[in-house]
């Protein structure tokens, strides 16, 4: 699975990893694709710090890169403590007594909420890319559109490739105006925040859009024979997330989620504004159904409902109560049926892509 890019970045086969587990990126790097380890959760410096180190050790000498939340413009002068003011009084209630009717217990005195919301704050992310550009990363990847012009500039003064996630090719356009260098098709059916186009029409509309940067596809791969229909549409890789969920690296802290990852079915996802105040398709729960159904109070803007909400995710998290846990995964969850290591993963995918390319010589009359 070589393609011009991979070839530039030194890699076996042009796949690309996102995952927040470094285990997982660094074994995703070790079987010949490329690792790029999800940095939103990192708000302390020395937490990113000690786990790039373990990455280093780990990855066999082989490249990876970041990803990181980094809004393109900068709001001056407002904190989190500013935000969290914001949140109207009825949505806290309304979160209270949807854990108060599933019986959700409180964290113990002092623990502080485990997921929160920060990184796509400037001043977190630049944190994050001061430790970052302290180790030999290829690639920094931005989820939220183009990062600002002095971070793409940095990146390139240290020959690092920027990559920017695009849901549509006007979105593609302006990243290819912000000087990206690498564009990511996330179609309709990724996990995370995600638009509204699906990749077999996204992939070819951002690949003339853009061309000639590099695309790669993402949103719904979890095949060798995805990947090949990928490289067929002009892609050069694949870009996948939530095919990670389910390996023995992941670290998921919760036995409970992972048997409801691998029970679910392509239908049992949702694009739902409750995690973040954006678009992001998720395990539908009755967390998920309580937000979209017609007695919410509706959910709150990017940060806002990130913040809001970050507690109670936490304490849905902690104590696994089943009827509310979930997390963000795309519609490929289907195909995750198994608990299987990253290289078993990649064996199949390598296998796969094999047979698809065989198929299509067969039917142009090229097979030996």
């Amino acid at each position: 699975m070589e393609t011009e890019l991979s070839k530039r970045l030194g890699i076996e086969h042009a796949i690309f990893g996102f995952t927040p587990f470094p285990a997982v990126a660094a074994a995703i790097t070790r079987a010949g694709g490329f690792g790029v380890l999800g940095a939103v959760r990192y708000t302390a410096p020395d937490d990113l710090r000690r786990d790039l180190d373990w990455m280093q050790e780990h990855s066999d000498g082989k490249p990876y890169g970041l990803d990181v939340v980094m809004p393109a413009k900068k709001v001056e002068g407002v904190t989190e403590a500013d935000v969290e003011a914001m949140i109207p009084q009825g949505h806290r209630q309304f979160v209270r007594d949807t854990l108060a009717k599933h019986g959700v217990p409180q964290l113990a005195e002092g623990e502080a909420a485990g997921w929160r919301i920060t990184g796509w704050m400037e001043e977190v992310a630049r944190t994050q890319l001061d430790v970052a550009f302290q180790y030999p990363i290829r690639l920094l990847a931005n989820a939220l559109g183009s990062p600002p012009g002095d971070v793409v500039n940095r990146a390139h003064d240290q020959d690092v490739l920027v990559a920017a996630l695009a849901g549509s090719a006007h979105h593609a356009e302006r990243h290819a105006e912000a000087g990206i260098d690498i564009v990511v098709a996330q179609g309709y059916e990724a996990g995370g925040h995600t638009g509204e186009i699906a990749s077999m029409v996204l992939t070819p509309d951002v690949v003339d859009a853009v061309d000639p940067l590099p695309v790669l596809a993402a949103g719904g791969i979890g095949s060798g024979e995805q990947i090949a229909a990928a490289l067929a549409l002009g892609a050069q890789g694949a870009w996948l997330g939530s095919l990670w969920l389910t390996t023995t690296e992941a670290d998921l802290h919760s036995r409970a989620l992972t048997a409801k990852l691998l029970a679910a079915g392509s239908g049992d996802t949702v694009r739902s504004r409750a995690l973040t105040g954006k678009p992001a398709r998720q395990l539908r729960t009755e967390w998920t159904d309580a937000w979209d159904g017609p007695d919410g109070p509706g959910t709150l803007p990017m940060p806002l409902q990130g913040l809001l909400v970050a507690e109670a995710v936490s304490r849905i998290q902690k104590h696994e109560v089943v009827p509310l846990l979930g997390t963000p995964v795309g519609q490929i969850v289907g195909r995750m049926t198994s608990e299987r290591a990253v290289q078993t993963v990649f064996d199949d995918l390598t296998r796969g892509f094999e047979r698809a390319v065989d198929r299509i010589n067969r039917i142009a009359g090229r097979s030996q």
